[in-house]
């Protein structure tokens, strides 16, 4: 049988941190939970905002992680493409071979 469990990415600018954590948490259908750090985006097309990213040379951002079907993640990226169209989020998927929890 073929493990169709994969972890979604976002990359957000840290400005969406709350809206875009609120928003997952109301996706309970999709989403039982999600891991999230700060990160700090560089490349050519990293968009800095403000005059301090500027300065620093880098975008503050926040990183999502989160484990789910892989039918499960088209479909949270459908929703997230309708409810956060220009914001510029940055994703991907990979393939996660085994998940679990050491108690």
């Amino acid at each position: 049988m073929k493990n169709d469990t994969v972890c979604l990415t976002l990359i957000a600018a840290r400005n969406l941190r709350d809206e875009l954590f609120d928003y997952l948490s109301e996706q309970g259908d999709l989403v039982s939970g999600f891991n999230a750090s700060e990160a700090a985006g560089h490349g050519a097309n990293v968009l800095l905002q403000t005059p301090s990213e500027r300065v620093k040379g880098h975008a503050d951002q926040v990183l999502v992680r989160i484990i789910l079907q892989r039918a499960s993640a088209e479909r949270l990226l459908e929703r997230v493409r309708v409810s956060f169209a220009g914001t510029n989020i940055v994703y991907w998927v990979t393939p996660v071979t085994d998940f679990g929890t050491i108690a």
